[in-house]
């Protein structure tokens, strides 16, 4: 077994964010190798975020952001279970790094779920009838269309967007802020304001 030590675990937990004696954990787990400690504890955290997706979370903070010297404006809530979590400097960081995100991304919903059925039934058929889909087999239309709305979601929903220039999703950067503060985190609503932009 391979010795783990303070400094190990302390590059862990500033990779991760996780506790100590999680770090320390994975570490044993995986024989010190510290890539693979942090796949587990990733792995871990998203099974963790994923069971308390459920729980209500009424709590939280709304926030503003101002970009480009006043060109560029967001308000944004996020909510949490309890207020203490809504109170630390980590949820008021991810708080700002979700207004800094539909700033410069300019989402229009924070989850799929929140995209009207209509206007998501009218993206699905204007994919349907484009002329390339339908130069294809009939038995394969849908998959096609399945994969062009993901890749649309990637555009217009906060939470399947890539965060910055980063290997993972907005999704998985509150998946992992759920698994170190151990509540329910979500993007209620936004609204984004660009200086001239139609009414």
């Amino acid at each position: 077994m391979a010795k783990i030590t303070a400094e190990t675990v302390k590059i862990l937990r500033d990779q991760s964010g996780a506790g100590v004696m999680e770090c320390k954990r994975a570490l044993e787990e995986t024989g010190g190798d510290i890539e693979k400690a942090a796949a587990l504890l990733k792995e871990r955290g998203q099974a963790e975020a994923a069971k308390r997706a459920g729980r209500e979370a009424r709590e939280g903070q709304i926030a503003s952001y101002i970009h480009l010297a006043g060109k560029i404006g967001v308000l944004i809530e996020v909510n949490c279970e309890t207020d203490f979590v809504a109170r630390t400097d980590e949820f008021h960081r991810l708080v700002r790094d979700l207004a800094i995100q539909v700033a410069g991304l300019r989402p229009i919903w924070p989850t799929i779920e929140s995209i009207p059925a209509d206007e998501l039934e009218v993206k699905r058929n204007q994919l349907l009838a484009d002329e390339a889909t339908q130069k294809k087999p009939e038995a394969v239309r849908a998959q096609i269309v399945e994969g062009q709305l993901k890749k649309w979601f990637a555009e217009v929903v906060l939470i399947e967007q890539p965060f910055r220039d980063q290997d993972r999703t907005v999704g998985q950067l509150i998946s992992d802020a759920i698994a170190r503060t151990g509540e329910n985190i979500k993007v209620r609503r936004f609204v984004r304001f660009e200086l001239g932009e139609e009414m």
